[in-house]
């Protein structure tokens, strides 16, 4: 009888297993995840010298991809974190373009200086014309989520989408100060143009008289006011960058970027359709003191709202917004006041990077369950900043990035059903196999005791089998 029950074990086996293609359909939808790390070109920053250069052609994962985080930092050459009381990040962004095969670019070039027709810019899905990155933060960079959940991705290298004759390189620009030493190290990281002694940019053209702080002031090589007497060296820097991809294929689902500026200067009319061309954002803003505003009792916020027709529709998938020091918050509202998406910042309270006292160190993200925000085509999203007005601030920004997906993904009961109806259909195959299999083995173990019984009978020794 041993025989019959290693049968019947066998059975209990393989139909365990049968709840395998359960968890085996998603795993065979996930493709694996790449990781790569990079670092920029160098760049040396002295006690209050600033760094606000673009580099071309610089290292990304190649083929047909769609990138599920980003995620930056500054290092020194041992590669160890830099923290922001030493150097400030004021903001990285990265950038596509199209360039024409054959065409030779350095890591400096000026596109400006290209031939129109040798360069394509490969802009976000955004309504604002000068914001074209796709990925791009500051002081917060180290602690703010920049993954795309599953099964989204941001695809890149679409064959189909490069234009023909040309390919796809990227663009970095690092804008970093170094405040070490300095007079005013929130002065020197708001840009302040008495502490640069500018009064020109970096054009040559001279600044608005009321122009107090901003990035007209702190352009490449300018110089921030240090203490008198302050030595400091010289250092050899770096932006480390991780990205992480996986193949593009069907199985992921392509999301869009668009990115909203609390200072776009759009205004609806009676023929107005919200592209980019009618949007002018000017990417920062001064906050006034609410004691010489007249404002006290707003409760020293400066709060902006602008409110912005959506060209596009889809399914938000992921947002976040981009502050400096003094933030206190974004957020989108739907018309009826809903809650689109709203992102805080979070100070750090210490000196180790990732946690400097003062600082935004990160902001929070949304992730909203799949379907639960949909934004349709012409609706009217509300845009939000708010700032502490304790104090003047100059340079600041109110930015908000978020991803949209033009589908969901296949719905999981529907997912569901199939691997059931196919588990069924397999489970009656493997069962009528079973029964086959158990009805042969119950033949042998009968003929076997049949005989076993007569060897016993006839004086026989029985074989062991």
């Amino acid at each position: 009888m041993e025989s019959n029950n290693q049968g019947w074990l066998l059975l209990v086996e393989l139909l365990l297993i049968l709840n395998l293609p359960y968890s085996l359909a998603f795993a065979g939808n996930e493709n694996k995840i790449n990781t790569a790390v990079f670092l920029s070109p160098k760049f040396v920053l002295g006690p209050g010298s600033v760094e606000n250069r673009f580099y071309y052609n610089v290292d990304f994962p190649k083929g047909h991809i769609a990138v599920k985080s980003f995620d930056a930092e500054v290092i020194d050459e041992a590669g160890n974190p830099v923290p922001l009381h030493e150097t400030y990040l004021h903001h990285w962004v990265v950038t596509r373009y199209y360039i024409r095969e054959g065409v030779e670019i350095s890591e400096f070039d000026d596109h400006a200086k290209f031939n129109r027709s040798d360069y394509i810019s490969g802009r976000n899905s955004g309504i604002c014309p000068n914001l074209n990155q796709f990925f791009g933060l500051g002081s917060e960079t180290r602690k703010t989520s920049t993954h795309v959940p599953d099964p989204y991705g941001i695809e890149f290298g679409n064959p189909a989408e490069i234009p023909s004759g040309f390919q796809e390189q990227w663009m970095l620009n690092i804008h970093a100060i170094d405040t070490r030493g300095v007079e005013d190290k929130l002065g020197c990281t708001e840009c302040r143009c008495d502490l640069y002694n500018v009064t020109v940019d970096e054009y040559g053209r001279p600044l608005r008289p009321d122009y107090k702080g901003g990035l007209l002031c702190c352009y490449d090589r300018t110089q921030c006011r240090v203490k008198q007497g302050f030595q400091g060296v010289r250092r050899t820097l770096y932006l480390r960058y991780t990205v992480k991809w996986v193949d593009m294929d069907s199985s992921v689902l392509p999301v869009k970027i668009y990115i909203f500026d609390i200072t776009d200067t759009w205004k609806r009319s009676c023929n107005s359709t919200g592209i980019s061309t009618e949007h002018e954002c000017k990417v920062e803003y001064d906050i006034e003191p609410s004691h010489e505003t007249g404002l006290a009792d707003d409760g020293f916020v400066d709060n902006r709202r602008i409110s912005l027709d959506m060209p596009f529709g889809g399914y938000l998938i992921y947002g976040v917004a981009h502050q400096h020091s003094g933030g206190i918050g974004s957020a989108l509202y739907k018309e009826d006041g809903q809650v689109v998406c709203s992102s805080l910042p979070t100070y750090g309270d210490g000196e180790e990077p990732g946690n400097e006292a003062g600082y935004i160190v990160g902001m929070t993200t949304c992730y909203p369950q799949p379907g639960a925000i949909m934004i349709s085509k012409g609706e009217t999203l509300i845009f939000e900043s708010n700032y502490s007005s304790i104090r003047h601030h100059t340079g600041v920004m109110g930015l908000f990035y978020i991803l949209v997906a033009d589908q969901l993904p296949k719905p999981m009961h529907t997912l569901h059903t199939d691997i059931q109806t196919q588990s069924s259909i397999m489970l009656s195959a493997i069962i009528w196999a079973m029964v086959a299999m158990i009805g042969v083995v119950a033949v042998t173990a009968v003929a076997i005791h049949y005989r076993f019984k007569h060897a016993r009978e006839d004086g026989y020794e029985a074989i062991e089998i």
